[in-house]
């Protein structure tokens, strides 16, 4: 089980993902008090036409158990969009294996992610990472989120 790119024309991955995406925020949703996470209303149809890129890991069978989405800001930094682990998989390691191959493999620059401010485990794995908290927000009531920056490479230099 090594991540690797995928791409979400397979009808069987893009529904996996899909389900693992369900699940994983279900908990999350859970943990932070707040049900209105975007994803957990999110179709198939809608998944699927988000301009992301897709790293999995993936069980025996083929079928996506973890998966992390990224896209490209304008200032050429990238932003994670969502990082899922199916909860039967949940404490092997998976969530920091995606984000290390993202970070060591696909990307350059800095990298921003945002996740619920209550969401412990998701906040420790980024600072854990070197993500430096940037501050929170509240984009809509009983939902505090919190953001988090990763700066190297390019876009660092850049500002430097």
């Amino acid at each position: 089980m090594r991540p690797s790119e995928i791409e979400l024309g397979d009808e069987r991955v893009a529904r996996a993902v899909h389900e693992v995406g369900r699940r994983s925020y279900a908990v999350e949703a859970a943990i932070i008090g707040f049900d209105g996470i975007p994803a957990l209303s999110e179709s198939l149809t809608e998944m699927r036409a988000e301009p992301l890129r897709w790293i999995a890991t993936s069980d025996a069978d083929g079928l996506p158990v973890a998966f992390i989405a990224w896209a490209r800001t304008d200032a050429g930094e990238v932003d994670i969009d969502r990082l899922c682990v199916d909860p039967g998989w949940f404490r092997k390691g998976l969530a920091r294996e995606l984000l290390d191959h993202l970070l060591t493999t696909q990307t350059d620059g800095d990298v921003l992610v945002s996740t619920g401010a209550a969401n412990v485990p998701a906040v420790t794995l980024y600072t854990r990472a070197g993500f430096t908290p940037t501050g929170t927000s509240s984009p809509v009531p009983g939902l505090e989120m919190a953001h988090f920056r990763l700066t190297r490479g390019t876009a660092a230099e850049e500002r430097g």
